[in-house]
């Protein structure tokens, strides 16, 4: 079952630092505003979840206080992140008038 949570664990990792490099490649075509400070947030809060998922490797190590404290983090700016992409889309879908 380790092995399955390190496999699992690096493909995580993996994907989320391409989620961050195509995040940071966008943000030069991004512009200012609400999206653009939007954007930088949003940004930030995926910078946020790969620092947590580089520590997923090491959670056998870590004490359970740790791993919870870590994962909580995890859970709170994943939700307050799927709530902004939301209401993100619903800002570029009433400026384009749909």
């Amino acid at each position: 079952m380790d092995k399955i949570f390190l496999v699992l664990s690096i493909l995580a990792i993996i994907v989320m630092l391409y989620a961050l490099f195509r995040v940071i490649s966008l943000n030069k075509r991004i512009p200012g505003g609400v999206v653009g400070s939007t954007w930088k947030f949003l940004t930030f809060l995926i910078a946020l979840f790969t620092i947590g998922y580089l520590t997923t490797p090491f959670f056998p190590l870590l004490p359970e206080f740790a791993k919870n404290l870590v994962v909580g983090v995890i859970f709170l700016a994943g939700a307050i992140f799927v709530l902004i992409v939301i209401n993100l889309f619903y800002k570029v879908i009433s400026e384009l008038g749909l």
